[in-house]
């Protein structure tokens, strides 16, 4: 698994995610909002399988 996603693709992910998954828990979203869950972490893990298929990577090469 190489970084694909990285800066500010991977901080969105973080928040977005992180913020579905608290309003879920505090009853402001039905359950459907725990499919934060999915950017919460492929933002943590960097890595996103959905972009495998269509060559996109947003992290800088090394």
């Amino acid at each position: 698994m190489k970084c694909n996603v990285g800066g500010i693709d991977r901080t969105l992910r973080i928040v977005v995610g992180a913020a579905l998954v608290g309003a879920t828990a505090l009853s402001y979203l039905p359950v459907w909002g725990y499919i934060g869950v999915v950017p919460l972490a492929t933002g943590l893990l960097g890595w996103c399988p959905a972009y495998l298929p269509f060559g996109f990577r947003t992290c800088k090469t090394v």
